[in-house]
């Protein structure tokens, strides 16, 4: 496989790489590690007459803890260095070891957080997992920065929400509140995960003050299941409630007809992944 001729621009500012997808519009793409973007136009299912790399654009890089607890991860930041990252692992530790079943290590040294994002490949796991999170999307279009709530980010398959010549810049983690479990759960049955359940469950004194599932894979983008039984529940009957969520989760799910399962099964994959996310959501979240 070879990639068809293009043009290669290597700009060194945020505002230098919006400038260049603007004019350029449909003809261009930005690209950092490569992964999705470049295979893709290796096998004819993308074609772009420029390239723009990011690698060399100064601030799109790190993980550091920002004010209240918050904490930026730079949108050309590698899956590998998240899950290497001490800070995470102090305070996400579960977002470490969700990107260390991404691909494998090669594909980890290279691909990076923004560039998973925004190819918005619907198998995807840290979309589901940063919108179970409440993460907020730094985007920014030469000089203008705007925020965008991850929920927000995805609109369609292999679509996103930026806009000509917008750039993701970073990803902000939301201060972890207290007594707070994260539970990401994923079943992949060839190179990609075809379920995948992130659950984030709060609680106050012996039960369930707020619960999130988003389950994300098995149809077009990610979508955040009820858990409204869920809230109230305590060790005695926890199971049963999540086990009721994730039933309703799988009944509302449209998986995508993509061949690697059933509807049917796809759905009960659903049921049992989600439940087990809530389940061990609870459990972290009381231990």
């Amino acid at each position: 496989m070879k990639l068809p001729p293009f043009r290669l621009h290597r700009p060194g500012s945020v505002t230098e790489a919006s400038r260049i997808l603007a004019d350029l519009g449909d003809d261009a793409a930005a690209f950092c590690g490569g992964t999705e973007l470049l295979l893709a136009m290796k096998l004819g299912l993308a074609t772009y007459d420029h390239l723009v790399d990011l690698k060399r654009v100064a601030g799109l890089t790190g993980i550091r803890a920002g004010s209240g607890g918050v904490v930026h991860i730079g949108a050309a930041t590698t899956h590998h260095e998240i899950e290497t990252s001490a800070l995470l692992r102090a305070c996400y530790r579960e977002m470490s070891v969700m990107i260390s079943h991404v691909a494998n290590l090669r594909v980890r040294s290279v691909g990076t957080l923004g560039g998973n994002l925004c190819f918005a490949d619907p198998h995807s796991d840290p979309a589901s997992f940063l919108i179970a999170v409440g993460a907020t999307l730094e985007c920014q279009r030469e000089d203008e920065v705007r925020r965008i709530p991850a929920a927000e980010f995805l609109t369609g398959v292999y679509e996103t929400a930026l806009a000509p010549g917008e750039l993701l810049t970073g990803v902000d983690l939301p201060a972890r509140p207290d007594r707070t479990g994260i539970s990401h759960r994923r079943m992949k049955l060839t190179e990609r995960p075809v379920v995948t359940a992130t659950a984030q469950v709060s609680v106050r004194g012996s039960a369930v003050a707020e619960a999130r599932l988003i389950v994300g894979s098995v149809g077009i983008m990610p979508f955040a299941a009820d858990t409204s039984a869920l809230v109230g529940a305590t060790a005695a009957n926890v199971a049963a409630r999540s086990a009721a969520c994730a039933g309703q989760a799988a009944a509302g799910c449209t998986p995508l007809p993509d061949g690697e399962a059933s509807p049917e099964y796809l759905r009960h994959l659903v049921t049992v992944y989600a439940r087990e996310a809530l389940e061990e959501a609870f459990a972290a979240a009381v231990a």
